[in-house]
């Protein structure tokens, strides 16, 4: 009975997957080479995708997962509890990006399709070496956070650090795995690239240095031990930075990015084998890129107006800045087209008063904001 029910289930929910993937493809937003496709299951992470067979192993039910790849459902189900950690650090990984091109003209628009960026995901320019760069850090660092926490039954704290660190202080505690996460990362993230052109390996490039990002940032954090609260030993252990200085980082390399082509280095005359295919910089007199930098190959297209062809939206109707000579100002926002000026009455609580024990109480104050939007 039981193996005739999960037949059926297993049926209906192929359907329902195939008629995912039919709608996504006919809508033209799917990535080129399937890249980035995976980012699809950012809201699949709930216990109701999960079922328990006999043997106490779960079974990924949810027909996000189609949009997976062999390889990386395989993956899901070697490392029980890890769904719950990708899932988490794509949205973090979105989450960020907004944050990060808030005040720009591309603004890190995302739908609820399975396409999550829509179609800048099928160029090579600035904007697509950081959603490349930026999802796969937000799964590095979430799956290290995840393996600390014992939520992945596959890993545990990096425990590698052990014994005296210097005259004062010894490795201790539970440090996290980013080794684990950048490995994991690597594995999952790019098993959803296929080919070897330009475009491969720009995306596999921007996805290491997501994670080397993540690495790198990696910080010590010690606690004090003695008498009276004296610190004659301190314990210490490797933390995650936190995400928002992983953004501010890739951002910075945004801005830096280099612009790359497809290199073949020839044939090595000792063993008559040629080079791997490698990226150099367009320009000749610029040094190539590091493991950590940025890398396009296109220009990035004009966001600002709606472009269907290339999934722009433009930037009618944003909030700008008419005191700011810089992006977010309403003059290059804008693009030179204008903006309208509107007030509207905000009423917040403010003069808020502690009571012991133990209740807040405020005012509400109404005051007038000034908004400008692009036309």
């Amino acid at each position: 009975m039981w193996c005739d029910t999960m037949r059926i289930l297993a049926l209906l929910l192929g359907v329902k997957a195939a008629c995912i993937l039919l709608v996504s493809s006919l809508s033209g937003t799917g990535a080129v080479n399937n890249s980035g496709r995976w980012w699809g299951i950012v809201n699949v992470a709930s216990s109701a995708n999960l079922l328990t067979n006999s043997k106490n192993v779960q079974l990924v039910l949810d027909p996000s997962l189609a949009l997976l790849s062999r390889r990386q459902r395989r993956l899901i189900r070697q490392n029980p509890g890890i769904l719950h950690a990708i899932a988490a650090g794509l949205h973090t990984a979105i989450q960020e990006c907004k944050w990060q091109f808030r005040n720009r003209r591309w603004d890190c628009p995302t739908t609820h399709s399975p396409a999550i960026f829509g179609k800048i995901v099928n160029r090579g320019c600035r904007e697509t070496a950081f959603v490349f760069a930026i999802t796969s850090a937000g799964v590095t660092h979430a799956v290290a956070r995840s393996c600390s926490e014992g939520a992945i039954e596959s890993c545990t704290c990096d425990y590698r650090r052990r014994g005296p660190g210097g005259p004062d202080w010894h490795w201790g505690g539970c440090s996290d795995n980013v080794d684990f996460g950048r490995m994991f990362s690597r594995e999952f993230v790019d098993s959803s690239e296929r080919g070897r052109d330009l475009r491969y390996l720009n995306n596999l490039h921007n996805n290491e240095a997501g994670r080397m990002t993540v690495s790198s940032e990696m910080r010590q954090e010690c606690k004090c031990h003695g008498m009276s609260g004296s610190c004659v030993v301190r314990t210490c252990w490797m933390r995650l930075p936190s995400f928002r200085a992983v953004g501010d980082f890739l951002k910075d390399r945004f801005d830096g990015a280099s612009r790359v082509v497809y290199a073949n280095k020839g044939s090595n005359r000792a063993s008559h084998r040629a080079d791997p295919r490698h990226l150099e910089p367009e320009n000749p007199a610029h040094k190539p890129p590091s493991s950590r930098d940025l890398v396009y190959f296109e220009k990035s297209p004009n966001f600002c107006s709606y472009n269907g062809k290339t999934g722009t939206h433009g930037t009618s109707g944003r909030n700008c800045n008419s005191s700011s000579p810089a992006l977010d100002g309403c003059e290059l926002l804008c693009c030179g087209r204008g903006f309208k000026t509107q007030t509207e009455k905000v009423t917040e609580r403010c003069h808020c008063t502690f009571h012991w024990c133990c209740h807040v109480s405020c005012l509400n104050c109404t005051s007038t904001q000034t908004l400008h939007q692009c036309l």
